[in-house]
């Protein structure tokens, strides 16, 4: 294909291709919007174009009328519904990616008055394009049939001759074709704006990064949950299983007893992560809906159990009332002491552990110590999201965490504001 024929194809796409088509009909139908606040203005200039018919062509009174209808426009534009019917529409016929644009009502004064000056922008020379759309066709259909057509010829009041068979014709193609022209023109010209005045506002991006932000964080919550109550149960049912298992290659029925508690160790800890992994789902097959407060799950009331059958032997020092310490502060208090029982049992076998729990004034401390093991533990593809997860907790309550060797044990330490920050 030649450069030409390539650039007439393109033009012609431009001038009547789909996109094209779509954006004549978003101005027609911005022309059809405007005709109830013409009618208004017809009304209201009647009167004071004199004594003469109201529906009369005179053009004062038309171009008087389009006049008062553009304000009338601008003030439906700042109806709640405005925007987002705009939004749709233009979406659809304006060829304008989604994301370009805002969804839902403007709630910000600048985002009516943007909303307020697209309405008026597309009423406004929707109306002309609509009005030229349905004088001008008919008229340049009158001219290229005036040469073959006498009745045309007459009603035109023309005398054909050689140059005006020609120049007839081609005055009503042209008129067409310009008509093509200035709708391509003018839809681009909505498309443009309508990034401009429909796009969202500095107040509708704050509000969507902030949504977010909220849907992140509850996403992340979900997954510690998943993470902490999960991987615990896996950690405990591994040590337990290996150790009821070489009490069973050992032949030695003296320890049976032994493998009947681990047992059920390991059938207490599933049914009581299957129970906590259904509350988590629940919540995901809802999308989060709800929040952290429909989480519930296992508090500082409910450790004694989870220390009993944690697979490691642990020491436990209480100070203070911890069955008083606020909801969210206990149920993630609960959830770093199990996160420190895993790394226990991951890292250190059935090394005893050392539990500090103490409820202050102001804050909740939490501290965990377990001998090092000798030989550096093997590190998992990634890293581990455990100590992460503390962290991550500590710091939504406002408190702070840490977690490394202190003078030849592992040490998990945390403090947390009684109050917390949920």
């Amino acid at each position: 294909m030649t450069v030409s024929g390539s650039t007439w194809r393109a033009a012609g796409r431009a001038l009547f291709g789909r996109r094209a088509r779509l954006r004549w009909v978003h101005l027609v139908l911005g022309g059809a919007m405007l005709m109830p606040f013409w009618l208004v203005g017809m009304v209201i200039q009647g009167p004071l174009q004199g004594p003469q018919d109201v529906w009369s062509a005179s053009p004062s009174l038309l171009f008087g009328a389009y006049g008062v209808a553009l304000p009338l426009a601008a003030v439906g534009g700042l109806f709640p519904t405005a925007r987002p019917l705009s939004v749709a529409v233009a979406r659809a016929l304006c060829g304008v990616p989604g994301e370009r644009l805002a969804d839902g009502q403007a709630r910000t004064q600048a985002g009516r008055m943007r909303t307020a000056g697209w309405c008026t922008l597309h009423m406004g020379v929707g109306a002309l394009v609509s009005g030229a759309s349905l004088a001008l066709p008919p008229f340049a259909a009158a001219l290229i049939a005036a040469p073959v057509l006498p009745g045309v010829r007459d009603y035109l009041q023309v005398e054909i001759s050689a140059w005006s068979a020609v120049l007839l014709p081609l005055a009503g193609i042209g008129m067409l074709l310009a008509l093509a022209a200035v709708s391509a023109a003018a839809g681009a010209l909505l498309a443009r704006q309508a990034q401009v005045l429909l796009g969202p506002t500095p107040a509708d991006r704050l509000a969507a990064a902030e949504r977010r932000a909220t849907e992140l964080a509850e996403r992340n919550r979900l997954a510690r949950e998943l993470h902490d109550s999960v991987g615990h149960a896996l950690s405990a049912v591994t040590l337990q299983a290996a150790a009821a298992g070489k009490v069973l290659d050992s032949d030695r029925n003296s320890d049976v007893e032994f493998v009947r508690e681990a047992l059920a160790a390991i059938e207490e800890t599933t049914r009581r992560t299957v129970g906590e992994l259904d509350a988590v789902l629940g919540l995901l097959r809802q999308d989060g809906a709800g929040g952290a407060d429909q989480l519930g799950g296992p508090t500082l009331a409910t450790l004694a159990g989870l220390l009993s059958r944690s697979g490691v032997p642990v020491s436990l020092h209480e100070e203070g009332a911890l069955t008083a310490v606020a909801a969210p502060v206990s149920r993630e208090a609960y959830r770093i002491v199990q996160e420190g029982l895993s790394n226990a049992l991951r890292h250190g076998g059935a090394s005893p552990v050392t539990l500090w729990i103490a409820a202050r004034d102001e804050e909740l401390e939490i501290r965990m110590e377990n001998p090092l093991p000798e030989r550096a533990p093997v590190e998992r593809p990634g890293g581990g999201r455990g100590l992460c997860g503390v962290a991550e907790r500590a710091a939504l309550l406002g408190g702070r965490a840490e977690a490394g060797p202190q003078g030849g044990v592992w040490q998990l330490s945390a403090r947390l504001p009684l109050e917390g920050r949920r």
